[in-house]
């Protein structure tokens, strides 16, 4: 049995049910709906103040529209694939509630700059939410942070102890990440904010429309110049998939380092049962599966930005029913960070604790004060490349001899060089080491409190 045409009388007969089914994307475009329908609204509200159509049906238009609306919202319209997409479905339930007026609403309109328009509503509404998340989940860092100046973390690099860090300073790293994140989807909700309603199929079109009426009525900040790009440009999209896929990549940093110190090898962190599942086989197992899923749905957001480029690269102008598959990756990487960013925030702000005093320990076992030691020598005026030569000397002979630096005699100390006093063991003692790293940015508690107050104005002043 073959579908009904839903388009001019110019075929002689339907699709095949399975290309029916195959061409619809009415299962998934239906989380257009909301936006659809306002974009509907606004485009007869500009038909009947230009005069193509009368006052009177264009408040039939409104009205029915809205009607739509509160059917859909009521869970009473649910269209089906014969509708083949959300904006026939829209149209063909109108005319059903207005009669032969709803036909008039697609007067001027394509549905090429119809979905143009509904996807850059959707998205322009959907990054707000985002950036939402972001603060609420910068708000929580923050919590912690205050809560943690002059607790103390082992800082890395190439996952080797470095140098001492405040717990503090590590988290406010995050901070400024997101920072980025939010600013960054601030810039791309500027591209998504221009209308192509109105550029028709194409072309444009004969009738005496106003563009600029509707982009108002819609709150976007200005129209497409050229009908051509404003059907057929997706820049908007790849630019927030971009975005999209930083914040995952951010969010998947932390989650690794949430997974390691969780780990019996740190134990930095203890999980607790809210944010935590257990194994099906080994009783005494605590998992970090938030973290870990955070990290692993990162990739389904990378690849649906690697799809939207695909997509692209090959289109001929203008729009090619290519465009129809911008929309599944686009919705999903929406859910994925807004479920990410919310999981990740109850898992810090209630999932997890850390173990100050196991972290007191670790800063304390090492050698990441070696530099400090270098430095303690070049203020007394040795060369730094001498002072440093001369460090990984007493490190090598130190493990050697089962030692850390704090364990070596004043006597062992003034042989290395007799530069040294007895106030060297302060000057490599875990806090004093990370308190004088003061200079602008630095792990200095001093700066860490000062870079604290900053993060929490931005907050306030950036709305």
């Amino acid at each position: 049995m073959t579908q009904p045409q839903t388009w001019s009388q110019r075929f002689e007969s339907a699709l095949h049910p399975a290309i029916a089914l195959f061409n619809a994307s009415i299962n998934f475009d239906i989380e257009l709906i909301e936006y659809d329908l306002t974009g509907s609204q606004a485009h007869a509200k500009m038909l009947a103040h230009t005069g193509i159509i009368s006052a009177e049906e264009g408040e039939q238009l409104v009205s029915g529209l809205e009607q739509i609306r509160q059917e859909y919202r009521q869970g009473k319209f649910q269209p089906g694939v014969d509708a083949e997409d959300v904006h026939f479905a829209v149209e063909r339930r109108l005319t059903e509630i207005v009669g032969d007026v709803g036909k008039k609403l697609h007067t001027a309109r394509s549905r090429n700059d119809q979905v143009g328009t509904d996807t850059r509503l959707y998205l322009r509404d959907q990054i707000q939410q985002i950036r939402n998340y972001l603060r609420e989940f910068q708000r929580v860092l923050l919590d912690i942070a205050e809560q943690n100046v002059e607790t103390l973390i082992p800082g890395y690099t190439h996952l080797q102890r470095a140098q001492p860090l405040s717990l503090a300073h590590h988290l406010l790293a995050y901070f400024e990440m997101t920072q980025r994140d939010w600013e960054r989807l601030g810039d791309v909700s500027r591209r998504v904010n221009i209308s192509p309603l109105g550029c028709g199929a194409l072309a444009g079109t004969t009738f005496p429309i106003d563009r600029h009426y509707t982009a108002q009525l819609l709150n976007f900040d200005s129209v497409y110049a050229n009908s051509l790009d404003g059907v057929s440009d997706r820049d908007f999209a790849i630019e927030f998939l971009c975005a999209a896929s930083l914040i995952m990549v951010h969010l998947s940093r932390l989650s690794e380092e949430i997974i390691l110190w969780a780990s019996e090898e740190f134990r930095f962190i203890t999980l607790k049962d809210s944010c935590a599942t257990g194994s099906s086989i080994m009783p005494q197992k605590k998992n970090p599966d938030v973290p870990e899923l955070v990290r692993g749905k990162t990739g389904r957001v990378f690849g649906h930005l690697q799809a939207m480029l695909v997509i692209m690269k090959g289109l001929p102008l203008a729009y090619n029913k290519d465009l129809q598959e911008d929309k599944e990756g686009l919705f999903d990487s929406v859910n994925t960070v807004k479920a990410c960013l919310e999981a990740m925030t109850i898992l810090l702000r209630e999932g997890l604790e850390f173990r100050t005093q196991r972290l007191g320990e670790a800063v304390a076992e090492d050698f990441s004060n070696a530099t400090d030691v270098a430095d303690y020598l070049a203020a007394r005026g040795v060369p730094f490349r001498e002072a440093y030569n001369l460090v990984g000397k007493v490190v090598k002979s130190s493990i050697a001899a089962g030692k850390l630096l704090k364990d070596l005699t004043l006597d062992e100390w003034q042989q290395i060089h007799p530069t040294f006093a007895a106030d060297i063991y302060e000057a490599i003692a875990p806090r004093t080491v990370v308190s004088a790293r003061n200079s602008y940015g630095g792990t200095g508690f001093a700066q860490v409190h000062k870079a604290l107050v900053t993060a929490r104005n931005q907050i306030k002043s950036e709305v």
